[in-house]
């Protein structure tokens, strides 16, 4: 016997034990008569796991304030999750009766535009930092910016309703 024949002869299977079990019954039915079913075999395809993917290489934390290119050039690492603006004022801890006054901010500098960059300034993010190192984190963060955009609005004009009463008589701040 080949090797290849004794091993399927050896090889005993939950499928194999119960075709063994298994008994024929002849039916008839008015007359008819109903022959046993033959059984074959069938192979079974086992497919093989995936290839796990490898892990993603780590974002660059540059600070640079150049826009990102198509070169290999390190810059910044722009925001590419979700979200709405409500979810990160309320994450960077602004209250919500300054949302108000934070929209009409953050609307007039980027649009809320999380990887907004003034080409000749270099500010980034929501509230348009200056410069982008400033902001710990990520500055093209939502959360990060108007984290340190609270700070700034309420460290330099006392709160975000006097904030905004500069932004509107200086359309900057």
């Amino acid at each position: 016997m080949a090797l290849a024949e004794q091993s399927e002869a050896d090889t005993t299977t939950a499928f194999s034990l119960a075709v063994e079990d298994t008994q024929d019954l002849t039916v008839t039915v008015q007359g008819a008569t109903i022959a046993p079913v033959e059984r074959g075999s069938f192979e079974v395809y086992v497919k093989p796991k995936p290839q796990p993917k490898p892990a993603p290489a780590a974002a660059s934390t540059s600070t640079s304030t150049s826009t990102q290119s198509s070169s290999n050039a390190p810059g910044p690492v722009f925001y590419t999750g979700g979200g709405a603006p409500a979810e990160w004022m309320a994450a960077a801890g602004i209250a919500s009766s300054d949302w108000g006054y934070v929209d009409y901010i953050v609307s007039k500098e980027s649009g809320w535009n999380p990887n907004a960059t003034n080409a000749s300034s270099g500010a980034c993010g929501l509230v348009q930092a200056l410069p982008c190192s400033k902001v710990p984190g990520n500055g093209y963060d939502p959360v990060d910016n108007l984290r340190w955009g609270n700070g700034y609005a309420t460290g330099r004009y006392g709160s975000w309703a006097n904030a905004y009463a500069f932004w509107t008589a200086n359309h900057w701040w």
